[in-house]
């Protein structure tokens, strides 16, 4: 007796969406696979005919076609798998990075004073019961959460008790600049060294990186005065051989002249002493010849990042700085006021300052 032939039978819409699946750049190749098994059945090809098309098994011909006739489209998925069970508890995982959090010398590694993987895993398996876990599955619950117990990063804490509200201050003036005022970033970079390389610096080719030589000769140092102008960006700055309280006032009776027109100027700078009156009230009575019509703000101590200048001073520094070679001290210093004036005839910007610390909060928090 002949075998019936079991046939497949669409609507258009069920047609539509298997075709769609089949030209889809972004479907899964098995569901385009299932997909083309089940048009080319509707079509009228036999299950041997669309097996050696397809370049597969006829049992897996049938199979397809059985799944689509009981649970249409849905059941070309594949359904869920469990996977295997997790050999290690979220208990156990939270442990193990509390013992990452914490220092080694609480778990008697007295002579070091940061994890590795080694004594990590050492750790957990001797304070954690009933456990035994490998240095790679250590490892693979660090990476889960983003831990990376051997790492670290430089942090100068501002134990300024008035840090936020100077904070807040500054940042004010950079969010919300006075329209009728200038806001100017002042500071100082000392101990620019003009260095002279041995040998010419190596630039980089493909597969090469760049070189520079470690040995150099030394032709004394300069030192930068400049304000870095927040609505414009442009700099205006000095560079002498000493940065004393003259040098400074000096630049600042430069700073009066550019801004001569200006209401009010508000400048921000650090702690540095000579930024302070000291015994002969020296800012007091240069604010007093120009009618009061500065105003300073002091950033946190140890917290001169929050001053705007530091960020020109970075590009200066990878610039112009880094990788060049001075015969002397003349060099470097033209060379540095080269560099600002091209800043300011074709860069010169206002920074996207962002600071991340934490929100801005009114001075009673």
């Amino acid at each position: 007796m002949p075998k019936i032939k079991k046939t497949i039978r669409l609507t258009e819409e069920e047609k539509e969406q298997l075709i769609k699946v089949v030209n889809g750049q972004k479907s899964e190749q098995r569901l385009v696979l299932r997909s083309s098994i089940i048009l080319m059945l509707a079509g009228g090809q036999s299950e041997k005919e669309v097996a050696k098309e397809l370049g597969v098994d006829i049992k897996t011909v049938r199979k397809w076609r059985d799944r689509y006739t009981v649970g249409g489209f849905d059941a070309l998925k594949d359904l869920p798998r469990s996977g295997a069970p997790g050999k290690f508890s979220i208990v156990q995982r939270c442990e193990v990075i509390a013992i990452a959090c914490d220092k080694p010398k609480n778990y008697g590694y007295d002579t070091h004073n940061q994890w590795n993987l080694d004594i990590l895993t050492d750790a957990v398996n001797k304070s954690i019961k009933n456990i035994e876990m490998s240095r790679s599955s250590v490892a693979r619950t660090l990476n889960m959460n983003e831990l990376k117990p051997h790492k670290f990063r430089m942090w100068l804490h501002s134990k300024d008790p008035k840090f936020k509200e100077k904070v807040n201050n500054i940042v004010s003036l950079y969010v919300n600049p006075p329209k009728d005022a200038v806001v100017l970033c002042i500071d100082e970079k000392t101990g620019m060294q003009a260095t002279e390389r041995i040998v010419e610096t190596v630039m980089p080719k493909p597969g090469h990186t760049g070189r520079y030589e470690y040995e150099y000769v030394r032709h004394g140092t300069q030192a930068l005065i400049a304000a870095f102008d927040i609505k414009t960006g442009k700099v205006l700055a000095q560079c002498n051989d000493t940065r004393t309280a003259e040098d400074l006032l000096a630049f600042m009776e430069e700073v009066a002249r550019a801004y001569c027109e200006e209401k009010k100027i508000h400048v921000i700078w650090d702690n540095l002493n000579i930024h302070k009156d000291g015994a002969c009230s020296r800012w007091t009575e240069f604010n007093r010849k120009y009618a009061g019509k500065f105003e300073f703000h002091y950033t946190p101590k140890h917290a001169s990042w929050v001053n705007q200048i530091e960020v020109f001073f970075s590009i200066l520094n990878r610039r112009c700085l880094r990788l060049s070679s001075f015969r002397s001290k003349e060099e470097l210093r033209e060379a540095v006021m080269m560099f600002i004036r091209i800043w300011n005839e074709k860069e010169g910007h206002p920074f996207k300052w962002k600071f991340k610390g934490y929100p801005m909060q009114s001075k009673s928090q």
